[in-house]
């Protein structure tokens, strides 16, 4: 099995409570996030959303991963897939990691495994990175400004 991983993070002055509202707020997502342009479904263990994302230089697409973690204020976590499982599955994963008082780490990234890994890797690389980052630029944005309040 091919497997490669990105990582992303950014320090965020907020509390890990307001970073993680503003993440798990789905249906808010088309008003102020870059890369997942829509998102519906539970934050909940088990639970199916519907993602549209749309990484820069690419024309998006939508998919209906499984949440695997929803821990409040720490980590939510989803696996989705290209087609068919083992073909190209994506489990993303948003961390949350308090460093001090309002003021937190977050960690956004993915593990890609499957056949179609060494095809798309380059592209994944590239485009994903690019899209998770400025995703947390617009969550940091957001979230202190909400804190500021």
């Amino acid at each position: 099995m091919f497997r490669t991983h990105i990582q992303t993070e950014i320090e965020i002055n907020a509390s890990a409570e307001e970073v993680w509202h503003h993440l798990t707020d789905l249906a808010s997502y088309p008003q102020w996030n870059p890369f997942i342009l829509r998102a519906s479904g539970e934050v909940k263990y088990q639970s199916k959303l519907n993602v549209f994302i749309q990484p820069p230089g690419s024309q998006g697409m939508t998919f209906t991963p499984t949440v695997l973690k929803a821990e409040p204020n720490k980590e939510f976590r989803w696996l989705g897939n290209f087609l068919l499982p083992k073909l190209l599955d994506a489990e993303h994963i948003f961390y949350i990691q308090a460093i001090g008082e309002n003021r937190v780490k977050f960690y956004h990234g993915e593990f890609f495994s499957g056949l179609l890994v060494p095809m798309f890797k380059g592209n994944l690389e590239a485009n994903s990175r690019s899209g998770f980052q400025a995703m947390n630029q617009a969550l940091k944005n957001r979230a202190e400004q909400a804190s500021k309040l």
